[in-house]
């Protein structure tokens, strides 16, 4: 079963994801290599997972990546709470990030996100 969602978002530390820019390459992050792909979320889960996964973190960016460029790598799979997420069964192409933007915290220590196309 597969979401239809033009764009997919990874949110990732600021250096991390620099590095991957200047190498041309995106291998994942720790836990990403640890699963065996890159984890996506769609802008509806988006929120949550930095909620969860990223909570009072600081100098992160939010990374837009058309999911049709993603090509058959990008698989929708049961994750939390039972619904699908995507994920990325291959490298990333940073080229292909149609934006990547800071996701700075606000005074409350949430994560205050840019406009998200679903």
């Amino acid at each position: 079963m597969e979401e239809r969602v033009s764009t997919v978002y990874k949110i990732s530390p600021r250096l991390e994801w620099e590095a991957a820019v200047a190498a041309g390459v995106f291998h994942g992050a720790p836990i990403d290599l640890q699963d065996g792909f890159i984890h996506f979320s769609s802008a509806d889960q988006v929120r949550e997972t930095a909620a969860k996964h990223f909570a009072g973190q600081d100098d992160l960016v939010l990374v837009a990546i058309p999911a049709d460029a993603l090509g058959e790598d990008l698989k929708w799979e049961v994750s939390r709470g039972g619904a699908l997420f995507p994920h990325l069964y291959a490298t990333l192409d940073p080229a292909l990030a149609a934006w990547a933007v800071p996701l700075p915290l606000n005074n409350a220590g949430a994560h205050v996100f840019p406009e998200l196309e679903a």
